[in-house]
């Protein structure tokens, strides 16, 4: 039986899902949290590509029929990209054609600068509303700029509210510039030379899409580009492929020189006891976002993979990834599956978010501040 028999099932993820809506834990509510994983891209929910579109004037073309959608159910129903055509279950291949299809799809509705200002404003309330003081945020500037978008559209929609956000809503936060890997290096290079005019927002560099035969070290040029102009490092390895192994030990010890400061995901290290102490050794933080491989993995593997990097001393940050293709489960909804199925503690999900806080790239004072908050709460038992 494949991974993906094994994995919850549409109607178990949707049960698993109220479950949680009705879960009360006061002090996972109460305490400041830091968010390492989250696509900006990712939260680009049917409900916003409607509003978007509406307000262009653009018509959304549904890449199965080639027609456009006609209402906004019907965009709503093609965001389930886990729904098999027939059957109840997707193999990885499907599951992940499926989900690229849906996530870029989500680029072509995106046209001026109140759109990025909008679709940043939506992530930093859902932020504020949960408790975020503090996020790193991913974006694809290559999946914008093939659509036609302008550097400026993007950054200075992105700009404004990343300052509103800190005014007005207590959410501090920095970005994280993502090469596609499906785009070649010299793509990566151009699009990190544009980048420099905001390396005032932008705090690291990372690596994602699909993974298939795309290794980090592809990317090792701009890695130590950037690496040799001051900025964080980072990289997505996948969870329950055939290559993530070797990726991981790429980004923990060889790119850019010396490897990289984090891991996304990258759970498949639990696995490999060297992996797991050249991590741990490094002091390499790994986010990871437990609704994201429920998905298409066990359940039991996940959250034992998830605990067995806890207990080994790897300060794992909890993310939320793609919440509007991951059945609208943002960073609360994540930890409290983690907290459910790890068996975690009080006491240790104020380790998480002790981990999460020292992992970051924040400024040491903002760092400070958010520790304090956290240890001035008692977890109890």
């Amino acid at each position: 039986m494949t991974d993906v028999e094994n994995a919850l099932s549409v109607a178990e993820r949707g049960e698993l899902r109220r479950s949680l809506a009705a879960t009360k834990d006061p002090y996972l509510e109460a305490i400041p949290k830091v968010e390492l994983h989250v696509h900006i891209e990712g939260i680009i929910s049917a409900d916003l590509k409607w509003k978007f579109s509406q307000r262009n004037g653009q018509a959304i073309i549904n890449p199965r029929t080639g027609q456009p959608f006609s209402s906004l159910d019907e965009l709503r129903d093609s965001h389930d990209t886990l729904k098999p055509r027939t059957g109840n279950r997707m193999n990885n291949n499907e599951e992940t054609l499926s989900f690229f299809e849906a996530y870029y799809g989500g680029f072509e509705v995106l046209k001026t600068q109140q759109d990025y200002y909008d679709l940043a404003m939506d992530y930093y309330e859902h932020a504020a509303a949960m408790n975020v003081r503090y996020a790193e945020i991913f974006f694809d500037p290559q999946g914008h700029t093939r659509c036609g978008t302008s550097w400026e559209t993007m950054m200075e929609g992105f700009r404004d509210a990343q300052r509103k956000a800190e005014q007005d809503l207590n959410v501090k936060s920095a970005w994280i510039m993502c090469f596609i890997r499906d785009e070649s290096p010299d793509s990566a290079m151009e699009h990190y030379n544009a980048a420099l005019k905001y390396r005032d927002m932008i705090v690291g560099v990372g690596l994602d899409s699909n993974e298939a035969d795309r290794p980090p070290s592809l990317f090792n040029e701009v890695f130590v580009r950037a690496r040799n102009d001051g900025f964080h490092l980072t990289s997505h390895c996948d969870v329950g492929k055939t290559y993530p192994l070797e990726h991981i030990h790429q980004v923990a010890s060889s790119i850019a020189g010396t490897g990289a400061d984090r891991i996304d995901h990258g759970l498949n290290a639990a696995g490999d006891a060297d992996l797991m102490k050249l991590i741990k050794d490094k002091d390499l933080g790994m986010t990871t976002c437990p609704w994201s491989y429920i998905r298409h993995q066990p359940l039991d593997e996940v959250f034992e993979r998830i605990r067995t990097l806890f207990d080994a001393g790897i300060k794992i940050a909890i993310g939320s990834d793609d919440p509007a293709f991951m059945e609208d489960t943002w960073v609360s909804e994540n930890l409290l599956v983690a907290k459910r199925y790890c068996g975690f503690t009080n006491q240790e999900i104020q380790k998480l978010a002790e981990n999460a806080i020292k992992v970051s790239w924040a400024a040491e004072d903002v760092k400070r501040q958010m520790l304090q908050e956290l240890y001035s709460l008692d977890p109890g038992r």
